[in-house]
């Protein structure tokens, strides 16, 4: 425990880990036994794993560290990551953070691998577990998962931000370097905000989806949550690709994310839509913060511009029409026949479907289905559905507008800074939370998400940018210049600390 205390393993970035696993200066053995002793002493507090697979870790690390002797390592290979509990891992539990797969009794045990998974195991990345996250990805808080809320390093009694709110949580309290999440209309850039992290949702089709459970097909995308903008790129490059498996991925040259870091800032144009910084709901201190970031960007060459956004009231409830919809026509496998819950002793197969399904899903889930359903029903279809469809053209026509006057957009990642769990907020206020991000994924755009400071409670802060298609280079280069003047993004809070201090005291006593 007293070694635990003293490694500064988990402090460093990526890049630190390669070159110090490459000269030996640590195994990817003991890299990943520091991660596993670490969540063993940190997790109980903050829930954020869901499974941790210590067994398969150790094993695939002893065999990371037997590739580098054998002079066939890449990048990657012997450091850590967790994969959101919605990506599927061969004989291991995948759950969605929902009962309908997670039930004790019979959880769902993955046959194969999503392509994210497999092209993390190709580099050589060591699985640590499967974390946390809202019941099928259906949130804003982590408090919709079966396995109970996850909880912000930063702030024990608040929400680490959903659905990737484990991810998050995971990579923010340093229980693993890097995580994968996936982002619907905001879920990995909210969460990366709430917990002063970097993450990138890319642009629809850049990752494979092919394995990584559904919520709502045309609007997922996977994307990479770590620290830094540079641990970012390392990981965007293994999970971006074309993949035959899915019918959504683009086949489309991956760009070299990490070389390309440095793109200059001089002359950038970074749109700053009013209807962003001019909202009712955002938080002056959030305003404040982020007017500082937006003048560091100007100090290394950027110029501000003012846009026009005028479809951005528009995109919350478009959303909140399309999402449920797709995921009422996502959900209905899960009836308690195939696979998944099922109900004790149905009385007929009406029974059976209605209790297995009233049983295996919670609140959330069943309010989105019940939204889908009705705005798919005959009657209905034509006045919500189709007239939701048209809106997202609009949505994506006012971006591409505003690109051809800027090179990207900046904004809040969210109103506000992370809020108590059990705020008892209603679902309305909740939606309303991700005004900032839903219209980028409803136009499959790429945004990014980093740190740029905190509030006076001392609660992280985080930035959007939002670029054209294919733009991720472009946006993991703005942030890694912002990035190499602040140290927002290696900040660590000290309630982790703390609690680590209070095992090794307990530890010392025994």
């Amino acid at each position: 425990m007293t070694d635990l205390y003293s490694s500064d393993l988990h402090k460093l970035g990526v890049r630190q880990l390669s070159e110090g696993l490459a000269a030996k200066q640590f195994s990817s053995v003991e890299l990943t036994q520091h991660y596993l002793q670490r969540i063993a002493v940190i997790d109980p507090q903050l829930n954020s794993y869901v499974t941790v697979t210590t067994e398969l870790a150790l094993a695939q690390a002893q065999a990371a560290d037997q590739t580098r002797t054998e002079g066939k390592a890449g990048v990657l290979t012997g450091i850590p990551l967790a994969h959101k509990d919605i990506f599927c891992t061969q004989g291991i539990k995948t759950t969605a953070g929902s009962k309908m797969l997670g039930d004790p009794k019979n959880p769902f045990i993955a046959p194969y691998n999503a392509t994210v998974v497999e092209k993390c195991l190709n580099a050589g990345l060591v699985t640590l577990g499967k974390v946390n996250m809202d019941e099928f990805a259906m949130g804003s808080s982590n408090e919709n998962s079966f396995y109970g809320a996850t909880k912000n390093p930063w702030d024990f009694d608040r929400v680490p931000g959903g659905s990737s709110g484990g991810s998050a949580a995971a990579v923010a309290a340093d229980l693993a370097p890097l995580a994968t999440g996936t982002d619907t209309g905001g879920s990995i850039r909210q969460p990366a905000s709430f917990c002063g992290l970097t993450g990138i949702k890319p642009t629809y089709g850049r990752i494979s989806r092919f394995g990584m459970i559904a919520y709502a097909s045309s609007l997922d995308q996977a994307g990479p949550m770590a620290r830094s903008a540079e641990d970012c790129a390392y990981l965007l490059k293994v999970m971006a690709g074309h993949d035959a498996k899915d019918s959504t991925s683009v086949d489309r040259p991956v760009d070299d994310y990490v070389s390309q870091l440095n793109q200059p800032l001089k002359g950038l144009r970074i749109g700053l839509p009013r209807q962003y910084f001019g909202h009712n709901g955002l938080n002056s201190e959030v305003q404040s913060r982020l007017d500082t970031a937006l003048q560091q960007l100007v100090q290394l060459g950027a110029i501000l511009v003012d846009i026009d956004l005028d479809t951005t009231d528009a995109a919350i409830p478009a959303y909140y029409l399309l999402a449920p919809a797709e995921a009422s026509s996502n959900l209905s496998r899960y009836d308690g026949v195939r696979y998944g819950y099922r109900c004790e002793n149905p009385t007929d197969l009406t029974d059976l479907y209605s209790r297995s399904r009233s049983e295996g899903f919670g609140d959330e889930v069943q309010r989105r289905i019940l939204i889908g359903t009705y705005a798919l029903s005959a009657g209905y279809y034509d006045a919500y559905y189709v007239k939701a469809q048209k809106v997202r053209r609009l949505i994506q026509q006012d971006f591409l507008r505003a690109f051809e006057q800027v090179d990207v957009i900046a904004g809040p990642t969210a109103p506000s800074t992370a809020y108590q769990i059990g705020e008892n907020l209603d679902p309305v206020s909740m939606y309303l939370g991700d005004i900032y991000t839903i219209a980028v994924n409803l136009a499959g755009l790429p945004a990014i998400s980093a740190p740029v400071g905190f509030d006076d409670n001392k609660l992280p802060v985080g930035l959007q940018l939002i670029g054209p298609y294919w733009s991720e280079s472009k946006l993991l280069s703005i942030i890694h210049q912002y990035q190499q003047h602040t140290d927002w993004h290696l900040q660590r809070s000290p309630l982790i600390a703390a609690q680590l201090n209070s095992a090794v005291s307990a530890q010392e006593k025994a």
